[in-house]
């Protein structure tokens, strides 16, 4: 088995836009930029062995908000030129009651059952409170990125950082050392 880092999409791996105080996700691929050391951060835990895999909601195409063709695009243009194995995506709104949308983390169990991962070995990068406690649901170590938006008071994360650089090297320095305690 193993270890994986989960990483939410929008907020982690690129850049969200805010309106109204509350984040929103690139529109299509026109709008899309992948934040600042992500590249970096990402081929650094690549490097050790972590099997890298974006977890995200995307709840505008349940809204007709944005088309899934349009998401799926941006997850494909992301798996292309990032060291991703793979991106799930939970299509629904909050009010569909699916397994699948973070905080549930039917996405992290789908990732288990395709990819064989020890989760109590694995890691949760998110900028929000349901990135979280999806992660805790299946024992991992969780990274919140501190976020205006993150209602950072309905969740208590293992670590709070600035950005993914910094949960990197504090994956890697874990993964060097003992592993997760």
């Amino acid at each position: 088995m193993t270890s994986a880092v989960f990483l939410d999409r929008d907020g982690v791996i690129n850049r969200v836009f805010e309106r109204d105080g509350v984040s929103h996700p690139p529109a299509g691929l026109a709008d899309l930029e992948v934040l600042p050391g992500v590249r970096e951060a990402l081929a650094l835990l690549d490097s050790h062995g972590l099997l890298l895999i974006g977890i995200t909601n995307q709840p505008d195409v349940a809204r007709g908000a944005q088309t899934r063709a349009a998401v799926d695009e941006i997850n494909a243009h992301l798996m292309r030129h990032l060291p991703l194995r793979a991106i799930l995506t939970c299509y629904h709104d909050t009010a569909d009651g699916c397994s699948c949308r973070k905080p549930q983390p039917g996405l992290l169990v789908r990732a288990d059952a395709d990819y064989g991962i020890d989760l109590d070995r694995s890691f949760m990068v998110g900028d929000r409170w349901s990135d979280v406690v999806a992660g805790q649901a299946v024992g991992c170590l969780t990274f919140l990125i501190d976020a205006p938006y993150n209602r950072r008071e309905l969740c208590a994360p293992d670590y709070v950082v600035e950005d993914l650089p910094r949960a990197a090297r504090r994956i890697v320095e874990r993964v060097r050392g003992a592993g997760k305690e």
